[in-house]
């Protein structure tokens, strides 16, 4: 089985939709509940005006989730937030068909992701996510992806406890 990834395009703003409707997606992602949501979340990484990166991810070249990557430094806010800034990239993501979620496969697009992409910028000298801190599953995964725990912090867009998991280039 292989992960690779493809920037997200418009055409795949229904299947975007449905992930984000999924019980599984939901619990943990602030959900767009439209179409009009999806474009107007998405649609600015497409067209080049916003600086977070979009991916599908794909496994065995079907869609198996969406996973996104952006410099903290382009979020001076949420750089604040977290503690953490220059050389520093961020990633999330979710695995949008529930089937395939406890097999290993969110800790493998992690791994392939962060040496692939996020990694493949020289400057990047670290990676860090913010998974809620009763997310045991995902902290798991990017645990095994080679990410440790660094602190708690709390979120202000969301007021929830969140683990700032951090992996270093050198991990």
């Amino acid at each position: 089985m292989a992960i690779t990834f493809r920037p997200v395009t418009r055409d795949d703003f229904p299947l975007l939709l449905e992930w984000h409707l999924r019980p599984h997606v939901e619990r943990w992602w602030n959900t767009r509940r439209t179409l009009e949501e999806i474009e107007e979340h998405y649609g600015p990484t497409i067209d080049g005006t916003e600086p977070t990166d979009h991916y599908i991810a794909l496994l065995d070249g079907e869609p198996l989730g969406m996973i996104q990557g952006y410099l903290m430094a382009d979020y001076p806010d949420w750089a604040e937030t977290t503690g953490e800034g220059e050389g520093a990239a961020g990633v999330d993501l979710f695995i949008g068909e529930e089937s395939l979620t406890g097999r290993g496969l969110g800790t493998e697009m992690l791994e392939r992701f962060v040496d692939e992409v996020v990694f493949a910028r020289p400057d990047t000298t670290a990676v860090v996510a913010d998974p809620h801190v009763r997310n045991a599953a995902s902290i798991r995964a990017f645990e095994k992806a080679g990410f440790r725990a660094v602190r708690e912090f709390v979120d202000p867009t969301d007021g929830e406890l969140h683990v700032l998991v951090r992996r270093d280039r050198h991990s």
